[in-house]
């Protein structure tokens, strides 16, 4: 059996944390137009040092910054001619940071349907659109990733083109979907956008049949009910990684955020629901996959 074979056999596995608010945190400047991507470049070693941070806190899966580093995001920023260096050195940094263990590691990489320079009306053609994800999985592919993780899906037309490409990979893939309780009568929806049904955006994406389905970036509140929800229409494999409050000034005080005990008692909740996969998204920091690989471990 490769390593791209191994299915998940029922060990909880502890993914790693936010990315792109850590090097906020940390001081890197992010693009209000390709969000993470240009680090790649220009905080080579910050990113590295935030993979090594998510390793020792005990992460086995640790995510290469490639969240918005499609060809058309990077053109809206004017980086296209970088496509293969960012997504070439994303990968590099994750392998970098691994050798300082030999823990047996997974290498997954992002991918995601953020539009060009956070425009939704921005998106190339379908046909474009689709030739980027395929660009961008064959690219994980040539570097060898373990995995890849669908990120923020969250409507029915993008998130397929998304699913399709990487269906076509023959690399074991998860779905992420992120969501929210809606405002006024509690329903499940998309996370930015209220009129998206959560359950419309399952039954564009279940059919591609992953290796498993993730609540991810999501309100900590809304993932117990998205993971029940979830069970009504998907007998497989299930994880959770939710996004929480953080300052997106790195200089501001938060007083809004989770403390990592009470982000893994939250995950203590989804370990009952049948979570195999834990971890964190925006916000999260490596004390709270430390406190994630505590509870796994007890």
């Amino acid at each position: 059996m490769t390593r791209h074979d191994r299915p998940f056999d029922g060990h909880v596995l502890v993914l790693d944390g936010g990315t792109g608010s850590e090097l906020r945190r940390r001081g890197a400047e992010l693009s209000d137009r390709c969000w993470s991507a240009e680090a790649n470049r220009s905080h080579l070693d910050l990113l590295i040092e935030i993979h090594l941070d998510y390793i020792r806190a005990g992460a086995d899966i640790i995510t290469a910054n490639t969240f918005a580093t499609s060809r058309f995001v990077l053109a809206s920023a004017g980086l296209d001619a970088h496509f293969d260096e960012i997504n070439r050195s994303s990968i590099d940094a994750v392998r970098q940071a691994s050798k300082s263990t030999d823990r047996d590691l997974r290498v997954a990489a992002s991918l995601s349907c953020l539009p060009p320079a956070f425009d939704a009306d921005a998106y190339p053609p379908p046909d474009a659109e689709y030739r980027a994800y395929s660009e961008l999985v064959a690219c994980f592919v040539d570097n060898d990733v373990d995995l890849i993780l669908l990120e923020m899906m969250q409507d029915t037309e993008h998130s397929a083109l998304a699913c399709r490409a990487v269906s076509m990979s023959g690399l074991p893939f998860w779905i992420g979907v992120s969501c929210r309780t809606h405002s006024r009568d509690g329903r499940l929806v998309t996370f930015d956008n209220p009129r998206q049904s959560f359950v419309d955006v399952l039954d564009a994406v279940l059919p591609f049949n992953p290796e498993g389905v993730a609540i991810m970036h999501s309100p900590v509140d809304a993932i117990g009910p998205a993971i029940e929800e979830l069970g009504r229409h998907w007998a497989g494999a299930v994880g959770a990684y939710g996004e929480i409050p953080y300052a997106q000034d790195p200089t501001a005080a938060d007083d809004k955020g989770i403390a990592p005990d009470e982000y893994a008692a939250a995950a203590k909740k989804w370990l009952a629901q049948g979570a195999v996969l834990l971890g964190g998204c925006c916000g999260t920091m490596p004390a709270h996959i430390a406190a994630l690989k505590a509870l796994v471990d007890g």
